[in-house]
């Protein structure tokens, strides 16, 4: 099978298309044949070695010392079942899933082998493409808004970053939820955040954040540009800062008014997000769509920090 493989650690230059074995399912797995994946910025700072401040000796102790154990990255996946493990079970050949390949990724690929429990029956409504691309920010967000800081109606939301894959999902969950929400993006990018539902778009090119006079219940910082003090200085009495994007300082730090810290891949989380947007109630940004053979143009994209909603490969 062909897979996006990444050679070691680097530029966009060491992910390189190659043939490679394909996987095989084990008892409990099902073999995916993958027609949408996402290349999200965590498989970009996986590829290039940029771990957030205090995680460089852990990480390449998780994922790799000289280069990545797993070379096929990629975790939010969409596509056919092409084989079920015998122990599989409400999963059958020819079922469109969807759902998130976690540490042991391998979704830039023809096929993807992934326990049968985190493959979630995609709805019929929603295409490969969405399905893929719903996922990592979606899942950060909801875990965010909803389990961590329990948005309700009337809550005021800062979405730092509204313009990203996670920001996009969080503008639009947070509205679902019934908050009053203020995106922070470019510019370029306000009419966008806009239509997403955003009541207010602060332009983070034309207004410092630290100038800013209005106080939030809830602050979530997808960029990781915010610190603690700077985070806490944007909050109303009682309000909380969620850092998607933190230090390993801050994850220490983070207790009482500050979360930090990845977020759960459940498949209840997932079916829950694929059928928001079957149901029209959560659009999908894509700023772009690929071939398998321009992989490595996309981690380029994903570099300059300018991408806009997610990326998405057809293997």
């Amino acid at each position: 099978m062909r897979a996006a493989v990444v050679e070691g650690y680097g530029g966009p230059e060491v992910v390189r298309v190659r043939e490679v074995q394909p996987p095989e399912p084990g008892m409990a797995d099902v073999l995916v044949q993958v027609r949408a994946a996402a290349v999200t910025s965590g498989d970009a700072r996986i590829r290039g070695a940029r771990f957030p401040t205090g995680f460089a000796v852990p990480a390449r102790l998780a994922l790799g010392v000289r280069r990545p154990r797993r070379r096929v990255l990629g975790s939010a996946f969409s596509g056919v079942v092409a084989a079920a493990g015998p122990a599989v079970e409400g999963l059958s050949v020819g079922d469109e899933v969807a759902g998130m390949a976690g540490m042991r990724m391998g979704a830039h690929a023809q096929l993807l082998v992934v326990p049968a429990a985190r493959a979630v029956r995609k709805p019929a409504a929603v295409s490969h493409e969405d399905a893929a691309g719903v996922l990592f920010g979606g899942t950060t967000a909801l875990y965010y808004l909803r389990d961590r800081a329990a948005v309700a109606p009337g809550t005021t939301v800062l979405v730092n970053g509204a313009s990203g894959a996670v920001g996009t999902c969080a503008v639009q969950l947070a509205k679902h939820l019934g908050a009053v929400v203020t995106g922070v993006t470019s510019g370029t990018n306000a009419a966008l955040v806009t239509s997403l539902g955003a009541d207010r778009v602060i332009d983070h090119t034309a207004t410092d954040l630290s100038s800013t006079t209005a106080r939030y219940d809830v602050v979530l910082d997808t960029v990781g540009n915010l610190t603690i003090a700077s985070g806490r200085r944007l909050l109303a009495p009682g309000g909380q800062l969620l850092l998607a994007v933190a230090t390993l300082g801050q994850m220490l730090r983070a207790r009482g008014d500050v979360a930090a810290g990845s977020s759960p891949e459940r498949a209840e989380d997932v079916a829950h997000l694929l059928q928001l947007v079957a149901d029209g109630r959560l659009r999908v940004v894509l700023d772009q769509v690929v071939g398998l053979d321009d992989i490595a143009e996309v981690h380029r994209r994903i570099d300059t920090g300018r991408k806009v909603g997610n990326a998405i490969v057809r293997p």
